[in-house]
């Protein structure tokens, strides 16, 4: 991992809080209003080092582990969206941030949009990107048809991560080649996927629970279901942003919130795959600025 600083060229303050029954590691930097920043799979904050310094100047930037993920505790249970939630809303509570607004890619957009739809008095505005959410897509997108297998976006993944114990047996040992390939694939152009995230993320996963953590959060998936659909039942009151790449999930980002808040709106970036903030960390920063600069 390189280190990684603030506008300024500070580094990065690391910390530690135990929150809702787990041990959290998280990032913060700058100053100015909080915004939170939640990584993806099998991601952890370093996803976010060519965005941070891009952020700070103008907010306080949190970005935690999420429970399982970096270094964050691997515990038995908990990774379904509604306990992540709690975790991160417990965190911002614990730094002293009663309101702030939030940011989320892959699986951290879904939590983002548990932390949203938990605490919408909370959250000031939430943005969205490259997600589908379990009960509104994403099982229907990892199914065996034939406009999946031939479109940019086969999520195979999802059912075979369900699967108990045999990703484990499978991955363990192959993590840096795993994650490499399968990252890679999903991004327009693979360079973006470079060495020192590979073997950070790899070595997350190679530790003692490491990948196991990460596959609950797709067994998690028919509570998910229960939680979307219940949460989808009120509309989200905050405005919502949606961002989607050229070459993977696109505009479906905007028609998931669509049914979940009444204030949508839509930005892609284009000649982007599925990692946003490694594939286009300059667009994607001043999206965020312009998005969250106003908030209330």
């Amino acid at each position: 991992m390189r280190e990684v600083t603030d506008h300024a060229g500070h580094p990065v303050t690391h910390g530690r809080a135990t929150v809702n029954g787990v041990r959290l590691h998280y990032v913060t930097a700058g100053s100015g209003a909080p915004l939170v920043l939640l990584h993806g799979v099998p991601k952890s904050w370093y996803y976010w080092h060519r965005v941070i310094p891009l952020l700070s100047e103008r907010f306080t930037v949190v970005a935690p582990d999420v429970r399982g993920f970096g270094d964050s505790a691997r515990p038995d249970t908990g990774y379904d969206m509604g306990t992540i939630a709690r975790d991160i809303g417990a965190l911002m509570t614990e730094l002293g941030h009663e309101r702030f607004a939030i940011a989320g890619e892959d699986w951290g957009a879904a939590f983002a949009y548990a932390v949203a739809a938990t605490y919408p008095e909370r959250v000031t505005k939430l943005s969205f990107a490259e997600m589908l959410l379990p009960g509104f897509g994403l099982e229907d997108w990892s199914a065996l048809t034939a406009d999946n297998v031939f479109s940019d976006h086969f999520l195979w993944h999802v059912g075979f991560f369900h699967v108990r114990d045999f990703p484990e047996m499978l991955i363990s040992g192959r993590e840096e080649q795993f994650w490499s390939t399968w990252m890679k694939n999903e991004t327009y152009n693979p360079a973006a996927i470079t060495e020192d995230c590979v073997r950070e993320w790899a070595r997350c996963s190679a530790a003692p629970g490491g990948l196991r953590a990460i596959f609950e959060v797709y067994r998690a998936t028919f509570t998910n279901i229960e939680l979307d659909t219940g949460w989808a039942r009120t509309p989200l009151p905050m405005p919502v942003l949606t961002i989607g790449s050229s070459h993977f999930i696109g505009e479906e980002s905007r028609r998931q919130m669509e049914r979940t808040a009444t204030d949508v709106r839509y930005v892609e970036i284009a000649e982007c795959g599925h990692s946003l903030a490694l594939e286009r960390p300059a667009e994607l920063a001043r999206i965020l600025r312009e998005f969250f600069a106003d908030q209330p």
